[in-house]
């Protein structure tokens, strides 16, 4: 792979449920389709555990459908989902594999994950199964039959708040104000998430209107609220990055981290892995 030569990006998003890619970086993916770019988003369980009603088979279903109709929302070209169980994901020498595999058949230029700090065992062990794969993808002698490649993608994190052991140090903060009806409406389509199981969870599900736009709005002021967070935790980035008259009008933003296992975050990368900013 020669980045120099290939003028469409391709943008991999390894997650480990099935709304993973929307929550955390659901507008530069719509950037990226905007602008022609190839994106794939992988989620490396079924989500087959996140409900309080229903499970197994006829959840993972549901969710499988639910992250293709968000899949069109955005402009994905593939949203591939793993058969493992939802709260059981193990970094084992098998997922591994699989996440070489999947690496290495769509050679991207990024890749976008969770850090390995985090509430949750799948997004820890997620993450923790592409550092474990960046190197190798580039060895030869590792799944011999399924190409290596020659360049070690960048990798880079998703934002997050987690302040142990370390806390979420950004290399670049994207405006999405101009995607961000796309972010909310690929939010939409995963009901059994944010109308349903995310809310039973939060004991505020009495809050959920019964009404498809009554629950779009409420969608809206129910986790609006995390995404300008994340402006407004990174503000100086923004003006930084924008200027002071556009960063400081910023309402909702993504943020990245280079990893430091993949080819490392360079300024001339940024401007070209990330060309909306």
């Amino acid at each position: 792979m020669d980045r120099s030569e290939s003028k469409q990006l391709k943008i991999l998003f390894i997650g480990a449920h099935p709304d993973d890619p929307e929550f955390a970086a659901g507008g530069v993916v719509a950037l990226y389709s905007r602008l022609g770019h190839k994106v794939k988003c992988v989620s490396l369980t079924n989500g087959d555990a996140g409900h309080h009603e229903i499970g197994g088979i006829e959840l993972a279903r549901r969710r499988y459908q639910e992250a293709q109709e968000a899949a069109k929302v955005l402009g994905v070209a593939e949203y591939r989902i793993f058969d493992n169980h939802d709260g059981e994901l193990e970094p084992s020498l098998n997922n591994r594999r699989e996440v070489i595999r999947v690496i290495r058949e769509f050679e991207p230029d990024l890749i976008l994950c969770a850090r390995p700090n985090d509430y949750h065992p799948d997004h820890r062990y997620s993450s923790l199964l592409v550092q474990d794969a960046a190197y190798m993808v580039t060895v030869p002698n590792i799944l011999p039959l399924t190409p290596h490649l020659r360049v070690n993608p960048v990798i880079a994190y998703v934002d997050d708040d987690f302040q142990k052991p370390y806390p979420f140090a950004p290399d670049v903060v994207v405006d999405i104000d101009g995607v961000i009806d796309k972010k909310f409406d690929a939010l939409h389509c995963h009901t059994s998430q944010v109308y349903e199981w995310l809310p039973y969870n939060e004991r505020r599900l009495q809050e959920v209107p019964a009404g498809d736009g009554e629950r779009r709005e409420w969608l809206v002021r129910a986790y609006g609220h995390y995404f300008k967070d994340v402006a407004d935790r990174h503000r100086q980035l923004l003006i930084q990055r924008y200027g002071v008259e556009r960063g400081s009008q910023v309402q909702y933003a993504e943020a990245f981290e280079g990893c430091e296992y993949g080819t490392r975050l360079t300024g001339d990368l940024i401007v070209r892995l990330f060309p909306f900013l």
